[in-house]
């Protein structure tokens, strides 16, 4: 039993992987010739670490990545701690560790396991047929790939998409502009083993740890989508919107390269509830495109690929049986995920600035425990909880 599965990111990859350990052949198909990772650097909360320790990677996965023992919120002019607190409760809670890790390294790691060797590179699909035995992908350069079944890991931007929902999904731009990157650490800025976050004026500034002696980085600001804004004025731009911003935000400012900070108008999709079209099925990005504020895209497609496999390998009434089983185990789950994300959003970026400025004034009242039980209810709800 053959599976095709377009996209080599992490979604694809984790499917591949998943698909392989649970005894399906697969066929990995990416556009691009070389992958570049948009964003520097992913948090993989507990919830997709226990993924990848299912596909066998957790050792690797925890050289790769970073030691975030604390997590803290300070004022944006003057750097005051607003509130500080271990993230213990929530590991002990959930029974794993959040993992801060570079995306390029994340990649490298699953596309190593895999075979990066095997993976058709700079192959984008066109279109799909499938008919009562499997599915064909056909490809811009005339080549095509028959399988059983295909995995639509293809992304925020998916061809496949429209043909398994029927229409089309316009992306939704929520409102802010993200930039962000890799540095080198420096505890003068924040501490090595703390997620730290400057919050003030609807935008914010966030450090975490990953591997390598490196700051993980990004900057929010809400802004009109358009502006005539790329890496040759990174700098300017920065200490523009965060003019008056605390001493550890300039330093930052100061530290980053240009050349290697990405800078994303963040947008998502509305949650839709088909994810399947007999032997098709949408995973990770293509099936829900979230905005980055829970931390929790990159889990989900991780989540997806572990509850693909192990429905496909555990029912034995046909692969589109299965199929429909993994769209009634998924579409809710991303669904709330998604809805959670944009909620979040739009409570950070001042959307509606008397809620945004109650938001400022709880963190002042802040013990951990309200913060830590909503992310232990979103790892939780995981397959793998």
């Amino acid at each position: 039993m053959k599976a095709i599965v377009i996209g080599g990111g992490i979604g694809g990859m984790c499917a591949a992987l998943a698909l392989e350990k649970s005894g399906y052949q697969t066929e990995v198909y990416e556009a691009v010739s070389v992958i570049k990772p948009v964003g520097a650097a992913i948090s993989i909360w507990p919830n997709g670490v226990k993924c990848l320790n299912y596909l066998g990677l957790g050792e690797q996965l925890r050289a790769l990545g970073g030691n975030m023992a604390m997590m803290a919120y300070h004022d944006f002019r003057q750097g005051e701690v607003l509130t500080r607190f271990s993230m213990q409760p929530l590991v002990e809670s959930v029974g794993e560790r959040p993992c801060p890790v570079a995306r390029a390294d994340l990649q490298a790691m699953l596309l190593n396991r895999y075979g990066a060797q095997r993976v058709h590179f700079g192959k984008r699909v066109s279109h799909i047929e499938q008919d009562a035995s499997g599915v064909t992908a056909w490809f811009t350069d005339g080549s095509d790939a028959r399988g059983d079944f295909l995995i639509a890991a293809d992304g925020t931007h998916s061809v496949i998409r429209a043909q398994v929902t029927g229409h089309s999904a316009e992306r939704r731009y929520a409102g802010y502009v993200n930039w962000n990157g890799l540095v080198a650490m420096d505890e003068s800025i924040a501490p090595a083993d703390q997620w730290t976050t400057f919050v003030g004026e609807g935008k914010r500034v966030s450090l975490m740890p990953v591997s390598g002696n490196r700051f993980y980085f990004f900057f929010d600001v809400p802004l009109p989508k358009g502006l005539a804004e790329d890496r040759s004025s990174v700098r300017s731009d920065l200490l523009r919107y965060f003019s008056g911003w605390a001493d550890p935000v300039q330093k930052l400012i100061a530290a980053i390269d240009p050349h290697t900070t990405n800078r994303i108008e963040i947008h998502d999709i509305d949650p839709f509830p088909q994810l399947v079209n007999g032997r098709v099925a949408l995973l990770g990005d293509a099936g829900h495109s979230t905005t980055p504020d829970i931390g929790q895209g990159g889990c989900a497609a991780m989540e997806d690929a572990v509850v693909l496999a192990m429905t496909l390998q555990t029912h034995s009434l046909g692969i589109e049986d299965a199929l429909r089983r993994y769209q009634a185990r998924r579409a809710a789950r991303v669904e709330d995920l998604v809805l959670k994300a944009r909620k979040r959003c739009d409570v950070t970026h001042g959307k509606e600035p008397e809620a945004t400025r109650a938001w400022y004034e709880e963190l002042k009242q802040e013990t951990g425990e309200r913060i830590l039980n909503g992310m232990r209810e979103t790892i939780l709800g995981g397959p793998l909880a």
